[in-house]
Protein backbone atom coordinates (compact mmCIF):
# COMPACT_ATOMS: atom_id res chain seq x y z
CA UNK A 1 0.00 0.00 0.00
CA UNK A 2 1.50 3.36 -1.05
CA UNK A 3 1.86 6.13 1.75
CA UNK A 4 -0.82 8.44 -0.08
CA UNK A 5 -3.79 5.47 0.43
CA UNK A 6 -2.78 4.96 4.09
CA UNK A 7 -3.09 8.38 5.33
CA UNK A 8 -6.41 8.03 3.99
CA UNK A 9 -7.26 5.06 5.67
CA UNK A 10 -5.79 6.26 9.22
CA UNK A 11 -8.11 8.97 8.36
CA UNK A 12 -11.03 7.08 8.75
CA UNK A 13 -9.95 4.79 11.16
CA UNK A 14 -9.69 7.65 13.67
CA UNK A 15 -12.60 9.54 12.62
CA UNK A 16 -15.01 5.76 13.36
CA UNK A 17 -12.82 5.65 16.64
CA UNK A 18 -14.01 9.26 17.53
CA UNK A 19 -17.57 8.20 16.77
CA UNK A 20 -18.12 5.34 19.16
CA UNK A 21 -16.61 7.12 21.59
CA UNK A 22 -19.13 10.02 21.74
CA UNK A 23 -22.15 7.30 21.02
CA UNK A 24 -20.11 5.82 24.33
CA UNK A 25 -20.35 9.00 26.28
CA UNK A 26 -24.07 9.51 25.31
CA UNK A 27 -25.25 6.28 25.99
CA UNK A 28 -23.37 5.80 29.51
CA UNK A 29 -25.34 8.76 31.61
CA UNK A 30 -28.91 7.71 29.78
CA UNK A 31 -28.40 3.71 31.07
CA UNK A 32 -27.08 5.18 34.45
CA UNK A 33 -30.11 7.68 34.83
CA UNK A 34 -32.81 4.82 34.09
CA UNK A 35 -31.40 2.65 37.57
CA UNK A 36 -34.56 4.13 39.64
CA UNK A 37 -33.11 6.06 42.59
CA UNK A 38 -35.88 5.34 45.78
CA UNK A 39 -36.11 4.46 49.16
CA UNK A 40 -38.54 2.01 49.98
CA UNK A 41 -39.42 1.75 53.45
CA UNK A 42 -41.92 -0.78 55.48
CA UNK A 43 -43.44 0.32 59.21
CA UNK A 44 -46.14 -1.12 61.57
CA UNK A 45 -48.39 0.78 64.09
CA UNK A 46 -50.41 -0.39 67.40
CA UNK A 47 -53.39 1.35 68.56
CA UNK A 48 -54.34 1.02 72.05
CA UNK A 49 -57.63 2.13 72.63
CA UNK A 50 -60.05 1.63 75.53
CA UNK A 51 -63.72 0.55 74.51
CA UNK A 52 -66.77 2.31 74.98
CA UNK A 53 -69.08 -0.07 74.35
CA UNK A 54 -70.50 -3.97 75.52
CA UNK A 55 -72.26 -6.78 74.11
CA UNK A 56 -73.93 -9.53 75.94
CA UNK A 57 -75.56 -12.42 75.08
CA UNK A 58 -78.01 -14.72 76.80
CA UNK A 59 -80.15 -17.49 76.38
CA UNK A 60 -83.71 -18.40 77.99
CA UNK A 61 -85.37 -22.08 77.90
CA UNK A 62 -88.14 -23.89 78.94
CA UNK A 63 -88.21 -27.83 78.48
CA UNK A 64 -91.22 -30.10 78.39
CA UNK A 65 -91.46 -33.66 80.80
CA UNK A 66 -88.88 -36.28 79.52
CA UNK A 67 -91.06 -39.34 77.87
CA UNK A 68 -89.09 -42.62 76.22
CA UNK A 69 -88.54 -41.83 72.74
CA UNK A 70 -90.59 -42.94 70.15
CA UNK A 71 -93.25 -42.63 72.39
CA UNK A 72 -95.51 -39.97 71.11
CA UNK A 73 -98.77 -38.91 73.55
CA UNK A 74 -101.97 -36.94 73.36
CA UNK A 75 -100.18 -34.11 76.15
CA UNK A 76 -97.30 -33.42 74.20
CA UNK A 77 -98.69 -30.67 72.08
CA UNK A 78 -99.92 -29.27 75.34
CA UNK A 79 -96.98 -29.57 77.01
CA UNK A 80 -94.95 -27.55 73.90
CA UNK A 81 -97.51 -24.71 74.04
CA UNK A 82 -96.93 -24.57 78.25
CA UNK A 83 -93.30 -24.19 77.78
CA UNK A 84 -93.45 -22.06 75.48
CA UNK A 85 -96.24 -19.96 77.17
CA UNK A 86 -93.40 -19.89 80.04
CA UNK A 87 -90.60 -19.30 77.90
CA UNK A 88 -92.59 -15.95 76.52
CA UNK A 89 -93.36 -14.88 79.89
CA UNK A 90 -89.71 -15.09 80.96
CA UNK A 91 -88.66 -13.22 78.05
CA UNK A 92 -90.41 -10.36 78.32
CA UNK A 93 -89.71 -10.25 82.39
CA UNK A 94 -86.28 -10.44 81.42
CA UNK A 95 -86.26 -7.35 78.91
CA UNK A 96 -88.99 -5.63 81.53
CA UNK A 97 -85.83 -6.02 84.11
CA UNK A 98 -83.17 -5.06 81.48
CA UNK A 99 -85.02 -1.68 81.11
CA UNK A 100 -85.49 -0.82 84.43
CA UNK A 101 -81.46 -1.03 84.57
CA UNK A 102 -80.91 1.35 82.45
CA UNK A 103 -80.66 -0.78 78.96
CA UNK A 104 -82.68 1.40 75.77
CA UNK A 105 -85.09 -0.52 74.41
CA UNK A 106 -83.62 0.03 71.05
CA UNK A 107 -80.91 -1.89 72.40
CA UNK A 108 -82.06 -5.37 73.45
CA UNK A 109 -82.77 -7.53 70.91
CA UNK A 110 -85.12 -10.44 71.38
CA UNK A 111 -83.94 -13.73 69.12
CA UNK A 112 -86.64 -15.95 67.49
CA UNK A 113 -88.13 -18.90 68.88
CA UNK A 114 -86.18 -22.35 68.36
CA UNK A 115 -87.67 -25.75 68.94
CA UNK A 116 -85.08 -28.98 69.07
CA UNK A 117 -85.24 -32.20 70.99
CA UNK A 118 -82.82 -32.83 73.76
CA UNK A 119 -82.35 -36.08 74.76
CA UNK A 120 -81.37 -37.32 78.33
CA UNK A 121 -78.33 -39.19 79.47
CA UNK A 122 -79.54 -42.40 81.60
CA UNK A 123 -78.43 -45.39 83.08
CA UNK A 124 -78.94 -48.86 81.15
CA UNK A 125 -77.63 -51.01 84.20
CA UNK A 126 -77.54 -53.84 81.12
CA UNK A 127 -81.58 -53.57 80.40
CA UNK A 128 -83.23 -52.25 77.26
CA UNK A 129 -84.61 -49.16 78.67
CA UNK A 130 -85.18 -46.49 75.51
CA UNK A 131 -83.66 -43.24 76.19
CA UNK A 132 -85.98 -40.22 77.29
CA UNK A 133 -86.43 -37.42 75.08
CA UNK A 134 -87.51 -33.84 75.80
CA UNK A 135 -88.31 -31.24 74.03
CA UNK A 136 -87.00 -27.92 74.23
CA UNK A 137 -88.04 -24.68 73.32
CA UNK A 138 -85.12 -21.49 73.42
CA UNK A 139 -85.09 -17.92 72.70
CA UNK A 140 -81.78 -15.73 72.96
CA UNK A 141 -81.53 -12.43 74.22
CA UNK A 142 -78.56 -9.82 73.25
CA UNK A 143 -77.98 -6.38 74.11
CA UNK A 144 -75.39 -3.58 73.91
CA UNK A 145 -74.45 -1.17 76.13
CA UNK A 146 -72.63 1.99 75.26
CA UNK A 147 -72.33 2.92 79.21
CA UNK A 148 -70.03 0.18 80.97
CA UNK A 149 -70.40 1.99 84.15
CA UNK A 150 -74.42 -0.03 83.53
CA UNK A 151 -72.69 -3.23 83.09
CA UNK A 152 -72.47 -4.75 86.97
CA UNK A 153 -76.42 -3.57 87.08
CA UNK A 154 -76.81 -5.18 83.85
CA UNK A 155 -75.34 -8.47 85.25
CA UNK A 156 -76.93 -8.68 88.31
CA UNK A 157 -80.55 -8.01 86.23
CA UNK A 158 -79.72 -11.00 83.67
CA UNK A 159 -78.88 -13.09 87.01
CA UNK A 160 -81.88 -12.36 88.88
CA UNK A 161 -84.64 -13.28 86.09
CA UNK A 162 -82.76 -16.51 85.79
CA UNK A 163 -81.51 -17.10 82.64
CA UNK A 164 -79.95 -20.20 81.40
CA UNK A 165 -76.98 -19.20 79.75
CA UNK A 166 -74.77 -16.64 79.79
CA UNK A 167 -72.49 -16.61 76.51
CA UNK A 168 -70.12 -13.53 78.08
CA UNK A 169 -69.41 -10.68 77.63
CA UNK A 170 -67.36 -8.64 74.09
CA UNK A 171 -66.13 -5.32 74.75
CA UNK A 172 -66.20 -3.29 71.01
CA UNK A 173 -66.00 0.34 69.13
CA UNK A 174 -68.75 2.13 68.62
CA UNK A 175 -66.75 3.93 65.89
CA UNK A 176 -64.46 1.08 65.17
CA UNK A 177 -63.98 3.25 61.32
CA UNK A 178 -62.43 6.06 63.09
CA UNK A 179 -59.86 3.92 65.07
CA UNK A 180 -59.08 2.01 61.94
CA UNK A 181 -58.32 5.08 60.49
CA UNK A 182 -55.86 6.12 63.49
CA UNK A 183 -53.56 3.27 63.27
CA UNK A 184 -53.33 3.51 59.51
CA UNK A 185 -52.17 7.17 60.68
CA UNK A 186 -49.42 6.01 62.92
CA UNK A 187 -48.11 3.22 60.40
CA UNK A 188 -47.85 5.96 57.55
CA UNK A 189 -46.29 8.74 60.10
CA UNK A 190 -43.83 5.92 60.99
CA UNK A 191 -43.05 4.99 57.68
CA UNK A 192 -42.23 8.35 56.94
CA UNK A 193 -40.11 8.78 60.01
CA UNK A 194 -37.95 5.91 58.71
CA UNK A 195 -37.45 7.88 55.28
CA UNK A 196 -36.31 10.75 56.54
CA UNK A 197 -33.96 9.14 59.24
CA UNK A 198 -32.16 6.85 56.42
CA UNK A 199 -32.33 9.95 53.88
CA UNK A 200 -30.31 12.47 56.57
CA UNK A 201 -28.07 9.02 57.37
CA UNK A 202 -27.13 8.84 53.91
CA UNK A 203 -26.99 12.32 52.75
CA UNK A 204 -29.67 12.14 50.24
CA UNK A 205 -33.35 14.14 49.61
CA UNK A 206 -36.65 12.57 49.42
CA UNK A 207 -38.64 13.36 46.93
CA UNK A 208 -42.50 12.63 45.83
CA UNK A 209 -44.50 9.40 46.89
CA UNK A 210 -43.90 6.64 43.99
CA UNK A 211 -45.93 3.93 45.52
CA UNK A 212 -48.17 3.23 48.95
CA UNK A 213 -49.56 0.13 49.94
CA UNK A 214 -51.52 -1.70 52.88
CA UNK A 215 -49.56 -4.31 54.27
CA UNK A 216 -51.88 -4.77 57.26
CA UNK A 217 -55.17 -3.45 57.03
CA UNK A 218 -56.39 -2.51 60.82
CA UNK A 219 -58.80 -4.98 62.12
CA UNK A 220 -60.08 -5.38 65.56
CA UNK A 221 -61.18 -8.10 67.71
CA UNK A 222 -63.47 -7.57 70.66
CA UNK A 223 -62.21 -7.99 74.05
CA UNK A 224 -64.03 -10.77 76.01
CA UNK A 225 -64.49 -9.65 79.60
CA UNK A 226 -62.16 -10.72 82.55
CA UNK A 227 -63.31 -10.57 86.22
CA UNK A 228 -61.16 -10.15 88.90
CA UNK A 229 -61.67 -10.17 92.68
CA UNK A 230 -62.60 -6.81 94.18
CA UNK A 231 -59.65 -5.43 96.24
CA UNK A 232 -61.86 -3.55 99.31
CA UNK A 233 -62.94 -6.52 100.61
CA UNK A 234 -66.20 -7.31 99.26
CA UNK A 235 -67.53 -10.41 97.34
CA UNK A 236 -68.28 -8.80 94.41
CA UNK A 237 -66.08 -8.66 91.02
CA UNK A 238 -64.94 -6.02 89.10
CA UNK A 239 -65.21 -6.12 85.56
CA UNK A 240 -62.50 -5.10 83.26
CA UNK A 241 -62.14 -4.77 80.00
CA UNK A 242 -58.50 -3.84 78.94
CA UNK A 243 -57.42 -2.11 76.18
CA UNK A 244 -57.89 -3.21 72.59
CA UNK A 245 -55.42 -3.51 70.19
CA UNK A 246 -55.46 -2.00 66.33
CA UNK A 247 -52.56 -3.39 63.82
CA UNK A 248 -51.64 -1.72 61.08
CA UNK A 249 -49.06 -1.89 58.15
CA UNK A 250 -48.33 -0.09 55.49
CA UNK A 251 -45.26 0.15 52.41
CA UNK A 252 -44.13 3.05 51.11
CA UNK A 253 -41.45 4.27 47.87
CA UNK A 254 -40.07 7.38 47.64
CA UNK A 255 -37.96 8.87 45.09
CA UNK A 256 -34.48 10.56 45.67
CA UNK A 257 -34.06 13.50 44.52
CA UNK A 258 -30.86 14.28 42.94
Amino acid sequence: MSLVTARPLARAVGLSLAGLLTTAALVTPAFADSTPRQIHVQADATLEIAPDMATLNARLWERTPARPQGEATSGDRDAIGDARDRLESRTAELIHALENAGVESRQIRAGSLSVRPDYVQTARNGDDTPPQVRTQIERPVSLTLSDLDRLPTVLDALTAAGVDSLDGVSYGLQDSDAADDRALKQALQRAHQKAEMMAETLDVDLGDVVSIEETNAPRYQPQMMRAAAADSGGSAPQYRSGDISIDAGVSVTWEIDD
